[in-house]
């Protein structure tokens, strides 16, 4: 019998896919509170506060320091850790938020330039909280470990929910080399060390959503075009005949585990949009004798939801 989360915490409520989770968890009747840096309720790119923003436990909270929240775990039956970066620095957020496309270009050629060698730019360790490995990797393992250690209330064992999610927001690998190949590789640094915490212990189970391009028409609408154009490779990938060579078993072919294997994941993965990445999420926090846990690709995300899956675009990503 599935028993649905009653309350859950999202750290990173008030961004793009935070957001997008709060108002979902809402809409299924879930108690939400959420835990940023400035504690504020989310708005829009014109200062907007929806009406659903009302309804969630605004707190603030430091995640590189969760002892600053930890008294709110024993009240949730889930945690949502959405906190990451695409790219070093959070210039690019608000430059997408506000579709400012010379802005937005800038700060992913400065990435190229970076990813391509200049490691006098940031030092030896790239240190920050800013950092790849602060941002997708450091704050996550900070913020499980103090979840899975927290003490439950009145005394129990077992939680009622258990085994208590902590779903982490990863990604699909197709970014590189657009983006710094460090990107994937400190999500998928964090997801091993999550699963690592969650070795031999029944009470908790890691589970790891990773979206491909996650767009949305009005809150980020410089991602429609390229969302439009994923989709229709992935749409032409899935007719190809097996056996037929196609651009992204061509590029497979070449070099495997290159970053031409990442572009050969973004032509076959299609896009999904942020209030689908959101709905999944929501399904995957339920408790029930199979719970969902470990790698959550676009694939499941969609059967979660309910959509009918005809392509084997999987198949040909890998995934």
């Amino acid at each position: 019998m599935n028993q649905a989360v009653q309350r859950i915490l999202v750290v990173g409520g008030n961004g793009f896919i935070g957001s997008a989770i709060c108002k979902a968890a809402l809409a299924r009747g879930i108690q939400v509170t959420s835990v940023s840096s400035s504690g504020k309720p989310y708005q829009t790119a014109k200062g907007h506060t929806p009406y659903w923003a009302s309804k969630v436990d605004w707190r603030k909270g430091d995640a590189f320091s969760p002892e600053s929240f930890a008294h709110l775990f024993p009240e949730v039956g889930g945690v949502v850790h959405t906190l990451g970066t695409l790219i070093e620095g959070d210039q690019y957020k608000r430059a997408i938020k506000e579709g400012n496309i010379p802005e937005t270009f800038g700060s992913f050629f400065q990435s190229m330039l970076c990813s391509n060698g200049n490691p006098l730019e940031k030092g030896a360790e790239g240190v920050g909280k800013s950092s790849y490995e602060s941002m997708n990797r450091d704050a996550a393992l900070r913020v499980c470990e103090a979840f899975v250690s927290c003490s439950l209330p009145n005394g129990t064992t077992r939680a009622l929910n258990a085994p208590r999610p902590f779903v982490y927001i990863s990604a699909e690998d197709i970014f590189r080399p657009i983006i710094s190949a460090k990107y994937i590789k400190t999500k998928r640094e964090a997801e091993q060390g999550i699963e690592n915490m969650m070795a031999n212990n029944s009470d908790y189970r890691g589970v790891y959503i990773r979206p491909s391009l996650v767009y949305h028409a009005h809150q980020r609408p410089l991602t429609t075009p390229a969302a439009v154009l994923l989709d229709l490779s992935a749409k032409l990938h899935s007719k190809i005949p097996p056996g037929l060579p196609s651009p992204s078993g061509i590029l497979r072919s070449l070099a495997p585990g290159s970053s031409l294997e990442s572009v050969a994941n973004a032509l076959t993965i299609p896009p999904i949009h942020v209030d689908h990445v959101a709905e999944a999420v929501c399904l995957t926090l339920s408790s029930s004798v199979n719970p969902v846990q470990g790698v959550v690709g676009v694939k499941r995300m969609r059967e979660l939801i309910g959509w009918p899956v005809t392509s084997d675009y999987t198949q040909m990503a890998g995934v």
